[in-house]
């Protein structure tokens, strides 16, 4: 198994000092991970907000690729309505020949309000910016060339310079959370990014939407997905439970807080009518039952626990890939680097015999 380590740059829930500090904590924890057989280091992107701040995740790669070159760098993701498409192309090929060929890019089309309306970009458009921009990347780094003439993004053919060096067949994610975008990643061949926010059993018909979709699409068998969870890692299991419930409940609030998902406003946005959907089970269910339903996904726990969660979830959806934060809703340094080690020492190992 593929495992990578998530970083999300969060201050939420945490109240020990500045974002230099911040920062400085979770390229400490990079640096465990590229010592301890992690095979990527993954990053965010986002804004503005102490629920994520990672403004250029290519540029965090950039540096990280640099100082580990025994390890793949992705991003999870580039928001593309964000981005002129020719400069994430760009920035790429010039991260991937530098890092001779370890990038794995991921794209995403974002969810937060107040992102869109910082940047002032209409949430509307967020689909259609998505599907034009992505084929566009990916195309210009198979053939060194972008072009469009869709309606965002009018590009005369230009050559990408310095010119894409490595093939990233294999190497493009996609997010996908609600219907459209499970179709959207299928059509770009893309690993589906997935993340461990409600039961599995749930996930389970989009996983098998896009593969059913890929071979259609593609002819060929699709990529294994690639599941982002947020883990609690200890070798006392009543300690590991309490520690789940305070941080990954606080990252459930910070997810409440951040996408307003209390809000109304999916009702009305185009192309987000699944998160309406999780809007009103969140409602339903309060930020209690949410944290349970999220403690009942994600990982937390002994090694043992952990693997055997693993596995269930193996036999349940298939093969996958992992990408596992330890950073999250307030999490404190030393909890975080212990849980690391844990993983890395005891877990690790089984999941790659795998």
């Amino acid at each position: 198994m593929d495992v990578g380590m998530m970083m999300i740059f969060s201050s939420y829930g945490w109240e020990e000092g500045s974002d230099a500090l911040m920062w400085e904590e979770e390229l400490r924890l990079a640096e465990v991970a590229a010592d301890a057989g992690f095979d990527c280091l993954w990053s965010a992107e986002h804004h503005f907000n102490d629920y994520s701040f990672v403004p250029d995740n290519i540029q965090l790669m950039t540096h990280l690729a640099a100082k580990y070159p025994n390890i793949d760098v992705g991003t999870a993701a580039v928001i593309l309505p964000w981005h002129n498409p020719l400069r994430v192309a760009e920035n790429a090929a010039v991260l991937d020949m530098l890092s001779g060929g370890r990038l794995r890019l991921g794209f995403g089309r974002g969810l937060a309000r107040r992102e869109f309306e910082t940047f002032g970009i209409n949430m509307d458009e967020s689909r259609g910016r998505f599907d034009e921009a992505a084929p566009m990347i990916v195309n210009a780094l198979k053939t060194g060339f972008m072009e469009g003439d869709g309606p965002f993004y009018k590009q005369p053919r230009t050559e990408l310079r310095p010119r894409p060096t490595h093939s990233f067949d294999g190497r493009i994610y996609a997010v996908a959370s609600s219907e459209e975008s499970v179709i959207s990643a299928a059509k770009l061949g893309a690993h589906v990014v997935m993340f461990a926010d409600r039961p599995w059993e749930m996930r389970l018909p989009g996983i098998e939407k896009v593969r059913a979709l890929h071979r259609e699409f593609h002819g060929t068998e699709p990529p294994v997905p690639m599941l982002t969870e947020f883990v609690i890692c200890g070798t006392d299991l009543a300690q590991c439970e309490e520690e789940a419930r305070q941080y990954q409940g606080k990252f459930v609030e910070s997810n409440f807080y951040h996408y307003e998902f209390l809000g109304d406003h999916f009702r009305t946005v185009k192309g987000y009518d699944s998160y309406q959907q999780k809007a009103e089970i969140a409602r339903s269910a309060g930020m209690d039952g949410a944290v349970t339903g999220f403690m009942q996904a994600a990982s937390w726990g002994t090694p043992d626990k952990i693997l055997r969660g693993l596995e269930e979830r193996r036999d349940l959806i298939g093969d996958f890939e992992l990408n596992v934060a330890f950073r999250f809703g307030g999490t404190p340094l030393d909890v975080a680097e212990r849980g690391l080690k844990l993983f890395a020492k005891e877990v690790l190992p089984v999941l790659k015999s795998w």
